[in-house]
């Protein structure tokens, strides 16, 4: 299971590159704007590293889940997609802009990144209600242990 570990850096990395890029644009330089765009690619990669490694995850869980718990699975996993082709499309502009020197492309990045930063911090509570509410991944949990409302019921005793 390396979705956990991966996603609180895919949740972070968007803010923390919104957070550079707004101080990029409070005081311009050739600088910030390069530590912004690194910024940008690292938090892109590890969406994309989340995604993947979500989809690997939340398949070993999906048949474990209430019904309600695989909606909201599938939930995650489209958000998550999209999540990864826009914080795409940002880095990408972020580094057109910040190469060719173009400010009005950098702060269109800078806002794309502000609404992706939204969204994986609503990526982040749909993660903690998949893993709190329904135990999505959490041992003895969702391993089909929960729908015996009494095991020790079903143990036969020599």
């Amino acid at each position: 299971m390396l979705h956990p570990a991966v996603a609180h850096f895919a949740v972070v990395l968007p803010v923390v590159s919104l957070v550079i890029g707004i101080a990029y644009l409070i005081k311009p330089s050739e600088l910030m704007s390069k530590i912004s765009t690194r910024f940008m690619v690292f938090a892109t990669l590890f969406l994309i590293f989340a995604f993947f490694t979500g989809k690997s995850d939340g398949g070993e869980v999906f048949i474990l889940l209430p019904d309600a718990g695989q909606d909201l699975l599938k939930d995650h996993k489209e958000l998550g997609l999209f999540l990864v082709i826009g914080m795409g499309l940002a880095t990408l502009a972020k580094f057109i802009g910040c190469f060719k020197k173009i400010l009005k492309v950098e702060i269109f990045a800078i806002l794309l990144a502000a609404i992706i930063s939204s969204g994986t911090l609503f990526q982040g509570k749909m993660g903690g209600e998949l893993t709190y509410a329904y135990g999505a991944n959490v041992e003895k949990y969702a391993d089909g242990m929960d729908c015996l409302e009494n095991p020790s019921e079903f143990v036969v005793e020599k």
